[in-house]
């Protein structure tokens, strides 16, 4: 198993996103990055099956199965 170390900037940072995750429409996510396209995919079911997907202007990619949400896209995730 590989060891992560985690530094203390790391976890102020974390800290600082668990209001907005508290705020989520669904309480259990699965989060996955591509650091090669640089993309951050947020599911809230697991495995994702959308089928429609909805482009915001800010770069970010609602996933829906019929009405519900089942995750978000982020296109240029290490610049926001």
């Amino acid at each position: 198993m590989e060891k992560i170390t985690i530094n203390s900037q790391i976890i102020g940072d974390i800290s600082k996103i668990v209001p907005h995750l508290l705020n989520f429409p669904k309480k259990r996510m699965w989060i996955d990055y591509d650091d090669e396209a640089d993309v951050l995919y947020i599911s809230f079911k697991k495995p994702q099956q959308a089928t429609d997907s909805e482009m915001l202007d800010d770069g970010i990619l609602l996933r829906y199965k019929g009405t519900d949400i089942v995750g978000l896209t982020i296109l240029n995730a290490s610049r926001r």
